[in-house]
């Protein structure tokens, strides 16, 4: 039984995911996130433009095909991109095989900023599978030090990196391999949950490994670090009522409590602190591994959209909304329609505010002409996540945490108007990536209907503040003198 070097990985972090993966893809979820993979194939493209001339094995034909492709080209080309080998057990494809004298370079191309151990690994488990002589091995990553100015230069996009000697022998990989076709071989492995459950990645089983544990439990307790939670469930404390409340900080109490909490002078101070009118203010971001734009770095936030709802003292609100084109560098136009739209006067409200902070810091970076105004704007932020965290309003419902998608449903329950689950785009994740995508859509149709969803999401977001806002206000206006 031969494992591709994505087997391997996953033995390497829980045979019971090997074991898995390969018997029971039943117990997959419905939706796979295949955003990583896109953006690893587009760098991977990229990356042939530093070894031009290359042939490409084809992909469509197969594996067994793809192995008679790449042993023929073995014999007349220099560069062969994606070839395929079948040895020792492994069967393995390698981004980029270049021919340097007598032996052939591996280049492993990775859309991340740095090298990491899972890639290591991966390429540990390549050099079994391929059986030509291999010289050195090389990872290529994207080089966050660079900031495009006109065309795409690909020697400073990529950093490349020789990691032959980091690399495990063969001799352990193929030991290790042997381990795991036995574990394949027999019946699902005894393995309880763990830190391995997510590292290096999450577990793409982790529902059916995690099925028993009860909600809420000991992993959902706010602000306990990951090992701290396994050293609680490994000795027992799984259920809220295993734990000793005297010994958890103020919001676990609240947690096993398992009560609506609402503590009106600290909502009171919190209210007390924003000056109208109140701007609520909520961008949204793309990134790109490769910068489209001038003056962009390598997985820099770039804003293409914001929501904002003003809310004066006698209870009128007004909303105002930006969305970029999708052709052309959203942040000139951004820049001057948010500074034109933000109320000169008032509090900005954000949640988690330093997300917009940090975004609008890079705007300032980018554009120096109007950075002391948006860098006053910062000045003026006040962040709605502190009443929560602080303990001023507490709802069962939070279940550990403060999101704003945790806190809407649980304070506003069965208001349609503010159920991110009735929209087509639901979170903030889902709009970077189909945004970022946009351009590549030629049918109009299409383009604008996405338009429309993408400004119904982040109008939700601003709606949602205002809303919290309010009821918060209320609450604090009903304390007793």
């Amino acid at each position: 039984m031969n494992l591709s070097k994505s087997q391997y990985l996953k033995g390497l972090q829980c045979h019971k995911y090997l074991w898995l993966d390969k018997h029971r893809k039943d117990l997959l979820p419905e939706k796979a996130d295949s955003v990583v993979m896109e953006t690893g194939t587009s760098i991977g493209e990229l990356a042939r433009g530093l070894f031009s001339g290359g042939v490409l094995v084809d992909f469509d034909r197969g594996f067994t095909a793809m192995l008679a492709q790449t042993k023929a080209l073995l014999k007349t080309e220099q560069v062969i991109y994606e070839a395929a080998f079948n040895a020792n057990g492994s069967f393995a494809l390698v981004d980029i095989l270049v021919k340097n004298g007598n032996v052939w370079d591996v280049y492993e191309v990775k859309s991340s900023t740095k090298i990491k151990g899972t890639y290591l690994n991966d390429l540990s488990a390549q050099q079994l599978a391929i059986d030509v002589p291999i010289g050195k091995k090389y990872i290529m990553h994207i080089d966050s030090n660079y900031t495009r100015q006109g065309a795409l230069e690909l020697d400073k996009l990529f950093h490349i990196e020789a990691v032959t000697d980091r690399l495990r022998s063969a001799e352990k990989v193929s030991q290790q391999m042997t381990e795991m076709q036995a574990i394949l071989a027999g019946d699902e492995p005894n393995i309880g949950i763990g830190k391995h459950c997510f590292s290096p990645y999450k577990c793409s089983f982790k529902g059916h490994c995690w099925q028993d544990i009860p909600s809420p439990s000991v992993f959902n307790l706010y602000q306990m670090r990951s090992k701290a939670k396994f050293a609680n469930y490994e000795q027992g404390r799984i259920t809220f009522d295993d734990f000793n409340r005297e010994k958890l900080n103020k919001i676990q109490q609240l947690q096993v409590g398992g009560e609506l909490h609402i503590d009106k002078d600290i909502i009171a101070d919190f209210v007390d602190s924003v000056d109208y009118p109140i701007n609520f203010f909520d961008f949204e971001t793309f990134q790109n591994a490769a910068p489209r734009f001038d003056n962009q770095s390598p997985y820099q936030q770039m804003p293409f959209q914001y929501s904002l709802h003003i809310l004066q003292a006698n209870g009128e609100i007004q909303h105002k909304e930006f969305l970029a084109d999708e052709h052309s560098d959203p942040r000139p136009k951004l820049i001057k329609q948010m500074l034109n739209d933000i109320d000169a006067n008032g509090s900005i409200i954000a949640f988690k505010q330093s997300f917009e902070k940090g975004v609008i810091s890079s705007l300032a970076r980018f554009d120096e002409n109007n950075a002391g105004e948006l860098l006053t704007l910062n000045k003026r932020f006040v962040d709605l996540l502190v009443p929560f965290q602080r303990g001023g309003y507490y709802h069962p419902d939070f279940k550990g945490s403060f999101s704003i998608k945790s806190v809407l449903p649980a304070m506003f329950a069965n208001d349609d108007e503010l159920d991110y689950k009735k929209l087509e785009i639901q979170n903030g994740g889902m709009a970077m990536n189909i945004f970022a995508n946009l351009h590549l859509i030629d049918d109009e149709k299409e383009r604008l209907k996405i338009r429309d969803n993408l400004l119904k999401y982040c109008h939700l977001d601003t709606l949602a503040m205002v809303r919290i806002f309010q009821k918060l206000a209320n609450l604090s206006s009903s304390k007793p003198a």
